[in-house]
């Protein structure tokens, strides 16, 4: 009898914390290599490739790349909500003392990119990509810093877990404010109509998860033709799925459970393999110099870092909160390093900033060479300071 095939280094992987981060540089890989390699035109006829159907009534046929960005991702952003809650609720930002460090890092650590963005692209064409070094990349980040093991305290995996968080609720704020189209008020109370029924459903105790994301799909439908992004309505329904905190698993962790894995190894894969198939053209050397793409590298590399360690260092000093246990500036340092991995989010702001495919592309080759610094020089620094006796 032939041998059984044996999945636990599968499982393992699966169940790592450093698995998604892994997978998704691979798939960054994987992407730029076809990108510039023959495979490349049929590839981009794949992704233009248009599925779904319409008529007089309902329009749902779109390329395979809206799909992944406007329909996949929904689910990435719903997943990002239900952690968003589940922390407000009983997590690192259920009270005001715990939550004031991360709160107000994430905010200095989106503003000043913003800032030193737009100092390099005050008057520019491309002035509307402040919002692209803003974000911090969960699963990147944290999947760095899990790969410094016990070098590292626990306490400060968790405060960049919970600055990364809100970190993307910044994000998705600015995306639903800032980077929406032209408005359709009809389309938008028709989703605010369905979104009030889901809170009625909350404040009545309905548990069963499926009256919650039927509902959901329905929103996301009626957002997309709004003019907001259809993935703030991932964020919108999470908000509403019950939870509580006790040890009972409430439908919210339930859902959060069902989907972590999906997402960290199947869609933000699939979304980094579609938008990160950058074809390099001699043209785009020139971008990375630019007003643009010195704003994101910059600004990622630098301003996530200044602005993170600086608001941590006035909280803390001003006695709004402490540092982590067993942290020291230092790791706060290398904390602000690890923020300037934007990819994810900052590739997604990048997409909806501009409408030329040449600025498009060059802000994600700038996001990814952004990102790459600060996650080597954050790694390299977090590693080096282990070593020290002090510490």
């Amino acid at each position: 009898m032939a041998k059984l095939i044996n999945l636990k280094p599968l499982k393992e992987f699966l169940d790592s914390s450093t698995g998604g981060g892994i997978l998704l540089f691979l798939c960054l890989i994987l992407s730029l290599v076809i990108a510039n390699s023959p495979l490349a035109e049929g590839f981009n006829a794949l992704l233009n490739t248009l599925l779904g159907f319409e008529n007089e009534h309902i329009q749902l046929r779109y390329s395979v790349a809206l799909w992944i960005n406007d329909g996949l991702m929904v689910i990435f952003f719903l997943l990002v909500g239900l952690e968003i809650k589940r922390e407000l609720v009983e997590g690192e930002l259920s009270s005001p003392r715990q939550a004031a460090l991360p709160i107000l890092a994430a905010i200095g650590g989106a503003v000043v990119p913003a800032l030193i963005y737009t100092l390099f692209n005050a008057g520019t064409e491309t002035h509307h990509g402040w919002g692209i070094p803003m974000a911090t990349d969960i699963a990147f980040a944290l999947a760095v810093i899990s790969m410094l093991g016990k070098r590292v305290p626990v306490s400060l995996k968790v405060f960049l877990a919970a600055l990364a968080i809100v970190d993307d609720l910044l994000a998705i704020l600015v995306i639903a404010i800032f980077y929406s189209t032209e408005l359709h008020f009809t389309y938008l109370m028709y989703a605010a109509a369905i979104l009030l029924l889901l809170i009625v459903f909350n404040r009545l105790g309905v548990k069963s998860l499926w009256l919650y994301l039927i509902p959901g799909i329905f929103i996301w439908y009626f957002i997309h033709h709004s003019g907001i992004h259809a993935t703030i309505a991932g964020v919108l329904v999470a908000m509403t799925i019950p939870t509580n905190d006790t040890d009972i698993e409430s439908p919210l962790e339930k859902l959060e459970h069902a989907i972590a894995k999906p997402v960290n190894f199947i869609i933000v894969p699939l979304f980094a393999i579609a938008n990160t198939a950058i074809t390099f053209q001699s043209e785009m050397i020139g971008g990375l110099t630019s007003n643009m793409g010195l704003g994101i590298m910059v600004g990622l590399f630098v301003g996530k870092a200044v602005g993170i360690f600086s608001t941590s260092f006035l909280c803390i000093k001003s006695g709004l909160a402490q540092l982590p246990d067993k942290a020291t500036w230092a790791h706060i340092a290398g904390v602000g390093m690890l923020g300037g991995i934007g990819f994810t989010m900052s590739i997604f702001v990048s997409l909806l900033s501009f409408s030329d495919p040449l600025h498009v592309e060059e802000a994600k080759l700038a996001v990814l060479i952004g990102s790459l610094l600060s996650g080597l020089c954050g790694y390299f620094f977090l590693k080096a300071l282990s070593k020290r006796p002090h510490i």
